[in-house]
């Protein structure tokens, strides 16, 4: 039975002119909107009298539509259009954020609804609305003299334009380094015809770029340790012009902390996230290291012990060192020689015709949803699929939940990676019904080949599952406000949903209910899934001990209070000493010359500032959360409810925690986390 859904989607039939103009008149709207707001008589501010969250809700439903357009369209017109809406969007977001006037009604507002005893009639959801949007102004600098707030502003645009100049050197950077054919033995030939091949001083060389693809297979497959080494050192230097920007930047971010009250960056940057403060982030990042030191030690010594065999074989000579150089190389040897795991037959086993539906299956069977397609609507191409998204058992509109749109294959001009865009959030309308939301996942899965079907890798199998849980996110949530809704929870969280999910790809039953070989149609062998799931944990002391390095100099340099002028050199060289020497004691891998690697760092100005540490955070409460409640049945549509019950649906209305403590019945622990890397260790209470 076909139902029709209370909310028509949205048209995708703008023009280029549409979008300009479109966007100025909301932007005019809104402005003239907040003026209202701006104008109201002290006495006059309450609850009611704000409507902020109407106005700034309805703005967004129309503009992130528009925005979207410059990740997915084929015409470069509407592209630009697209793009250059998104920029004046977020310059008025700026000129918002800093109006004094509306700051100014809603602390009138707050306090008058305390004072008229209306506080305590307003919901969990209505008191956290109103403080949220005054801790937005108070951080934003609305509580200081106006002397202050000039200083923030201009502290706040030369960050700004600092941390663009930092990312723009990443994408301008195009260093080389040379090699001859003899030094690069061990690295695939296809990888080597792809370098620039010239004649220097008779001897045929090649130019190697720093790029991802041309440079990794060297750290991963070169013999000679020299060229790695090489390779290492100039790829740790590459960004050298960064290093003045980076200590500008570090020393702007602590003025601006300092003159809002915070003690350091990290204090400000985590007071709105799950973990509260800088000083719970560095007791975290220290019980994560002394637990998996041990581990990583162990596996530090096999490795070493496989590099004396070679160099013992070769002739080469052997000083009892483990290099940065090293670590690839022997990760992978060690990868191959102990799990035989080929990953192109793999692939074979995951064609994208069979793996979508099935995981479309997967999760409405879990969560209790129906996937309707909706053939012939409007879409922004023609590969896009549209799904209106019901209730399993909906029998009228009631049942109703949200679109859903999958656009699954690359194309010229498309985003490149795969990410979800929550481009219509659900709320309460003020007649009591609902607008109703959307979520779209954009991503580039193979397309098919004379020869072969279009095939995942087991990798891509499990970016799928983890976008398609933000899918859900965005959809399954129900709160009152679209602010709260769905994704819009702390930056140190909104990936635990989704982490939790990918463990669906690495259980044995699971995986056998997604492989159908492209050609025999048989399902992934009991012997495949085995070596599938033994790799997902191969050497993961060193592997997470690299990421608490980054984590801790990402958090050193946002706690230290500095000197007086950071951009001085021997400033700069503490900072690229720092890089080095926690490396060397956190990561357990030496280096050779001490390299400016803290200029490659590109979350430290790409908004992971303080923030790297929330990769590791987040996957604390999703094995908490797997373990818990899905470990022992992931397929049982019952517990599929209550995570939909208590994770799903309250976004970010609550605090994460009491949405944490609902689904386990106790507050999170890292036991799961630390169990599932490597055995049982003493857990820690976060």
């Amino acid at each position: 039975m076909s139902l029709t859904p209370p909310q028509p989607a949205p048209q995708w039939n703008h023009s280029a002119e549409d979008i300009t103009k479109i966007t100025k008149e909301l932007i005019e709207k809104d402005r003239k909107f907040q003026d209202k707001i701006g104008a109201l008589n002290a006495k006059d501010c309450n609850f009611d009298s704000l409507a902020l969250a109407k106005a700034e809700t309805e703005l967004d439903a129309i503009v992130e539509p528009l925005a979207f357009y410059q990740n997915v369209s084929p015409s470069k017109e509407l592209r630009d259009a697209s793009n250059e809406a998104e920029s004046l969007i977020r310059d008025f977001g700026v000129e918002s954020s800093m109006r004094l006037d509306v700051y100014q009604a809603k602390v009138n507002a707050e306090k008058n609804i305390k004072e008229s005893g209306h506080w305590h009639k307003l919901s969990s959801e209505d008191q956290r609305l109103v403080e949220k949007m005054i801790l937005d102004g108070t951080r934003a600098g609305l509580a200081l003299p106006e002397e202050k707030r000039e200083e923030l502003i201009k502290l706040k645009k030369e960050l700004s334009q600092v941390c663009l100049e930092f990312s723009k050197n990443f994408n301008e950077e195009n260093g080389v380094i040379t090699f001859t054919e003899e030094e690069l033995k061990g690295v695939p030939k296809d990888v080597i015809s792809g370098y620039t091949k010239r004649t220097q001083d008779g001897v045929e060389v090649y130019d190697v770029t720093y790029k991802t693809p041309d440079i990794f297979p060297i750290f991963k497959f070169a013999e000679n340790p020299t060229t790695r080494q090489r390779a290492q050192e100039g790829h740790e230097s590459r960004l050298e012009i960064n290093v003045p920007l980076l200590n500008k930047a570090l020393e702007l971010r602590r003025k601006i902390a300092s003159l809002l009250g915070y003690k350091t960056w990290a204090d400000y940057v985590t007071e709105v996230k799950m973990v509260k403060n800088g000083t719970a982030v560095d007791d975290f990042l220290n019980d994560l290291e002394s637990k998996l030191r041990p581990v990583g030690l162990k596996e530090r010594d096999i490795l070493l012990e496989m590099k004396r065999k070679e160099h013992e074989a070769k002739g080469l000579p052997f000083d009892g060192e483990f290099y940065i150089w090293d670590y690839r190389y022997y990760d992978r040897k060690y990868i191959e020689h102990t799990l035989d795991l080929d990953d192109m037959l793999v692939k074979e086993y995951f064609p994208v015709s069979a793996v979508v539906p099935t995981i479309l299956e997967i999760y409405q069977n879990l969560l209790g949803v129906r996937f309707e397609e909706i053939k012939g609507g409007s879409v922004w191409h023609p590969e896009v699929q549209q799904f209106a998204v019901w209730e399993k058992d909906a029998k009228d509109e009631s049942g109703f939940i949200g679109y859903c749109y999958l656009d699954l294959f690359p194309r010229a001009s498309k985003y490149s990676h795969a990410a979800v865009w929550p481009l219509l959030a659900g709320y309460e309308l003020p007649n009591g019904k609902r607008s109703y939301p959307l979520a779209a996942m954009v991503a580039n899965l193979a397309k098919p080949t004379p020869e072969k079907p279009a095939l995942m890798r087991h990798d891509d199998v499990v970016t799928f599952f983890h976008e398609m849980g933000h899918v859900f996110h965005g959809l399954l949530s129900r709160t009152k406000y679209a602010r709260f809704h769905g994704t819009s929870v702390a930056r140190d969280f909104v990936e635990a949903p989704s982490q939790m999910l990918e463990n669906w790809c690495w259980e044995p039953k699971v995986l056998g209910k997604m492989s159908s070989h492209y050609e025999t149609k048989k399902p992934l062998s009991p012997e495949l899934i085995e070596k599938i799931i033994k790799s997902r944990y191969v050497n993961v002391g060193l592997f997470y001990l690299r990421q608490v390095f980054f984590a801790k100099f990402d958090l050193k340099v946002h706690t230290d209070q500095g000197t007086a002028d950071w951009a001085n050199t021997t400033e700069s060289a503490d900072y690229t000493n720092l890089w080095n020497s926690l490396r060397e004691s956190i990561s357990l891998v030496k280096a050779g010359k001490p390299c400016p690697g803290q200029g490659t760092f590109g979350h430290i100005t790409g908004g992971y500032d303080a923030g790297y540490y929330g990769y590791t955070y987040s996957l604390v409460f999703a094995a908490d959360m797997y373990a818990t409640v899905f470990k022992e049945d992931p397929l049982d549509p019952a517990n599929g409810s209550k995570y939909r019950r208590s994770i799903l649906l309250p976004g970010g209305s609550r605090e994460e925690v009491d949405s944490l403590k609902e689904f386990l019945g106790r507050p999170p622990n890292s036991e799961a986390f630390l169990k599932e890397l490597f055995g049982t260790v003493p857990a820690s209470h976060l």
